[in-house]
């Protein structure tokens, strides 16, 4: 076990390289299950959600090497340098994803439509990862069956059967879900026939997998709207695809910066995917500007002003960032509410940063946070990843130490987070717990 301990009250200033999406790099590695040629994906961060699932697929049959790289650390001047790995399906050995395997990471059901949609089969346990809700496959199924599945849930697995193949046909999600939409675009390519997938989400990650697929001879039409066409076809062939640079993580930094009156270079972030996040930094204070490798965050004279958000889909405001503003929130001039709309418990982290002196009043969705004039630190307690970051980010604007606990949950998703914070100045250290 290991802690993080931060001695907050230092201005970031420096180059941060922002790694690989791990929310794009998880459907990657699932597709290459629909293929018997190699998959070659690069930019990909070290993450253990990525080990995570590199060993699922290594139990499924397939082969998983790495190439080169340093995991996204940054080389010299800042600059990323992500993994590049190569996944050959080239046989299934097995079509059954235990339990043991996919209970550490929710992500692991994306496996469901690849292998149904290449096998005709797939035994797939019902998933785990950060308590932050429910969050039932229901939507997965519902896409699955249709196209001609059959689907039985029997001890906690997912039996779903297409002994005949997939068929195309009609998918009309009654909520956006990014996962869902990921596993049927997935089992489509593959499908006999024209799909159709309706209210589909509309996230970066999704156009992301579709252009990985499109690589690979898949023929789709509409991704990034709520409306996606795709055309089976028989097989899916060799392709090289690099992941697209981590909005989420750059979204974070970028917290990082203004919260603690920093100047932070963002290397290899893009505003247009994270759009929602600029907005909300912009009123709150902060500069960004695009930058000739990324972006420039800077907080502007003055007070952290209090700002609204309510988290939605995409291209709204993004549930994965609300933890890290409401982290900026406790220090703002004034009064902020965040409503929650995404996850049911996604508020876990409020009792953690009352610790550090923050004043938040929760009513059901909806959180108000009024600003204090300092945090102090004080030993707290991680309960899911992003709330891991906010954290992270209250640690490094508080007044004296803050050790965090429980760093599994920050691991999942910020690849060398204490190395790549300590190299824009930050006084933040591992240490056994």
């Amino acid at each position: 076990m290991e802690k993080l301990l931060i001695r907050g009250g230092r201005p970031l200033a420096g180059r941060i390289a922002i790694s690989g999406a791990k929310n794009a790099a998880l459907p990657l590695m699932a597709a290459a299950l629909l293929t018997d040629r190699p998959l070659r994906l690069t930019n990909l961060p070290r993450l253990a959600d990525i080990t995570t699932m590199a060993d699922l697929l290594n139990h499924l049959g397939v082969s998983v090497m790495l190439e080169g790289g340093n995991g996204g650390a940054g080389g010299g001047a800042g600059q990323p340098a992500g993994r590049t790995m190569v996944l050959d399906a080239a046989t299934i050995a097995d079509t059954v994803a235990p339990y043991d395997m996919v209970r550490r990471m929710r992500a692991s059901v994306l496996v469901l439509g690849p292998l149904l949609a290449r096998c005709g089969e797939a035994i797939v346990s019902l998933p785990g990862g950060c308590a932050i809700g429910t969050r039932p496959i229901d939507l997965h199924l519902d896409a699955m069956r249709a196209m001609g599945a059959e689907i039985a849930l029997e001890t906690g697995y997912v039996h779903a059967s297409a002994p005949r193949g997939l068929v195309g046909g009609r998918i009309v999600f009654p909520k956006v879900s990014v996962g869902a939409t990921e596993n049927a675009l997935m089992a489509a390519s593959l499908a006999r026939g024209e799909t159709v997938i309706e209210n589909a989400a509309r996230e970066p990650e999704i156009v992301d997998l579709a252009q990985c697929l499109t690589a690979m001879g898949a023929h789709i039409d509409g991704a990034g709207t709520a409306a996606i066409r795709v055309q089976g076809v028989a097989a899916l062939g060799a392709a090289t695809h690099a992941v697209l640079p981590d909005r989420i993580e750059a979204g974070s930094y970028a917290m990082a910066a203004a919260i603690t009156g920093g100047d932070v270079d963002l290397v290899g972030a893009r505003a247009d995917l994270m759009a929602a996040t600029v907005d909300y930094l912009r009123a709150a204070g902060a500069e960004v500007v695009a930058s000739s490798d990324g972006l420039r965050v800077r907080r502007v004279a003055g007070p952290i002003r209090a700002v609204d958000v309510e988290t939605a889909p995409f291209p709204g405001f993004a549930t994965d960032m609300q933890a890290q503003a409401m982290a900026l929130m406790t220090l703002a001039q004034g009064t902020a509410t965040l409503s929650e709309t995404i996850f049911e418990n996604r508020f876990m982290h409020v009792s953690e940063l009352l610790r550090l002196g923050a004043r938040i009043h929760i009513d059901g969705g909806t959180a108000r946070v009024t600003g204090v004039e300092r945090l102090i630190g004080a030993p707290v307690m991680a309960t899911d990843l992003r709330a891991s970051m906010s954290l992270v980010l209250a640690g490094l604007a508080a007044e004296g130490e803050t050790e965090i606990n429980r760093l599994y949950h920050l691991d999942r998703g910020y690849e060398r987070l204490e190395m790549k914070l300590a190299g824009a100045g930050a006084d933040i250290e591992r240490v056994p717990a």
